[in-house]
């Protein structure tokens, strides 16, 4: 039984969003009409069996919060009722467990496949289970990219409508070479909305481009920054800034995000704010930028659906 994240009434303002998220949902597997559909991949590339969209989040440059915000993304998309999985490629950094509170080896039932990892009813896997928590990961580009595809390929995915992979920030020869070989629906970028992390942020919105890749939307993270004490809103990293690059490129702004303590806490904690804190005002937002995530999929090219996606 795939453990279901704790879910709290749907109460308080929506921030940043056109209108508040519905009630949780009863999810997509108990009604298969609800279920995405399974998106064509790029250059013709054959889907995973078990995955049914796969999907990118990258940024131009680290300190941007891609991870926090491919964590919560994929608890977000879980209570909206979809199968979600997260796949960590920040092979020399990887936080994915730490931020889901994972620890341990994955277990192997042939010694030739692993069983992903679950947290708040998320399939995971991350190099970080396989190498001890301060043990560096030192690997050349091509061994990484090997290593990746085979976490991608080999792990035993729960029949799952969306998995985010949570990309190694730049444009290097990973980045490239994992985004030629695993089958995408589309791209997530994050940036926060200084200009310098934008000047970054289009150049990974633009190697997507030339490898055939959609760009589903932007994510603006750190947007804003109200004082817990007095109210006092403030803009610390400038505004707008994901705002216009996303209509510079013509792709959708999917959400802005607050800059807010309680999502570091609860990422340094090992429960993701949407797990712990459901009717919170950034679980609204995170949860707004799934359902327009979940909204852009839907637009997308179908795919003939996998044979054992179509028997699960």
């Amino acid at each position: 039984m795939r453990a279901q994240a704790e879910q709290g009434a749907e109460t308080g303002h929506c921030y940043h969003v056109r209108s508040c998220p519905p009630p949780l949902p009863e999810p997509a597997v108990n009604n298969p009409a609800r279920r995405p559909h399974a998106s064509k991949a790029q250059n013709g590339l054959g889907l995973h069996p078990r995955i049914r969209n796969v999907v990118a989040v990258a940024s131009g440059k680290g300190g941007v919060g891609k991870s926090t915000t491919s964590v919560n993304l994929a608890v977000a998309l879980q209570q909206l009722g979809m199968r979600v999985g997260v796949l960590d490629a920040d092979i020399h950094g990887p936080s994915v467990p730490a931020m889901l509170g994972l620890s341990g080896r994955p277990e192997s039932p042939d010694n030739k496949t692993i069983e992903p990892m679950r947290a708040f009813g998320v399939d995971t896997m991350s190099i970080g289970y396989l190498v001890d928590e301060d043990t560096p990961v030192i690997m050349r580009a091509p061994r990484a990219t090997a290593a990746l595809t085979q976490l991608f390929e080999d792990t035993l995915w729960d029949d799952l409508d969306v998995l985010l992979i949570d990309l190694p920030p730049g444009t290097g020869d990973i980045q490239l070479t994992l985004v030629q070989k695993i089958p995408l629906a589309g791209a997530v970028i994050v940036t926060t909305p200084q200009d310098i992390a934008t000047l970054d942020a289009r150049k990974a919105l633009q190697m997507f481009g030339k490898v055939d890749v959609p760009v589903l939307g932007v994510v603006e993270n750190m947007a804003v920054h109200t004082c817990s004490s007095c109210g006092h809103v403030e803009h610390l990293f400038g505004e707008g800034g994901g705002q216009r690059m996303a209509a510079q490129y013509g792709v959708p702004l999917l959400g802005s995000l607050p800059l807010q303590i309680d999502i570091r806490e609860q990422g340094d904690s090992g429960t993701p704010i949407t797990a712990a804190q459901p009717d919170s005002t950034p679980a609204l937002a995170y949860r707004a930028a799934a359902t327009r995530l979940l909204e852009e999929l839907a637009q997308r090219p179908r795919a003939a659906i996998p044979i054992l996606s179509s028997l699960l």
